[in-house]
């Protein structure tokens, strides 16, 4: 009995099976990149029409109450979002033993503002209490990193 045909026919089999594997992964890919139309508006810093049709306001800012080596009264505008750690990879760098590399952000979506806490090893704290994820936040709310604080400050445009 001559095994050879046999060998080479399923050689050419595994090359068919492997090439159409390869079209189906180029074929999904193609699909994939078509139908995403516009970015998050995270990623754009577009801020759109929020619930219930108020628009995003257009200022807010973090402001430095105390510590981290920041002047108290800096201001930080969150247009686009901040995150803050001791990392030079934060966009907000505070000189805090007990502040993580990147320990938390800050960010809009629709028409609010959020803060989270990025798995920190301290914690985060929202107005005294500790933030377990993301938080929505209010006008003069007060965020807490280890010693440093933050008064969150928000204009909202008039009707």
């Amino acid at each position: 009995m001559d095994t050879e045909p046999i060998a080479v026919a399923l050689k050419f089999g595994f090359l068919a099976v492997l090439y159409l594997f390869l079209l189906w992964v180029a074929r999904s890919a193609w699909r994939e990149l078509r139908t995403t139309t516009t970015p998050a508006p995270e990623a754009t810093g577009i801020h759109p029409i929020g619930p219930g049709g108020r628009a995003a306001p257009t200022d807010a800012w973090l402001v430095a109450t105390s510590g981290g080596g920041l002047e108290a009264g800096e201001r930080f505008d969150l247009f686009g979002g901040i995150s803050i750690g001791r990392s030079s990879d934060a966009d907000v760098r505070i000189e805090d033993r007990f502040a993580s590399g990147v320990h938390a952000r800050v960010y809009s979506r629709g028409a609010n503002y959020y803060v989270e806490d990025m798995n920190s090893t301290n914690g985060t704290f929202l107005n005294g209490g500790r933030l377990n994820g993301e938080a929505k936040l209010n006008d003069l709310d007060e965020v807490r990193i280890g010693n440093t604080e933050f008064r969150f400050e928000l204009d909202v445009p008039d009707s």
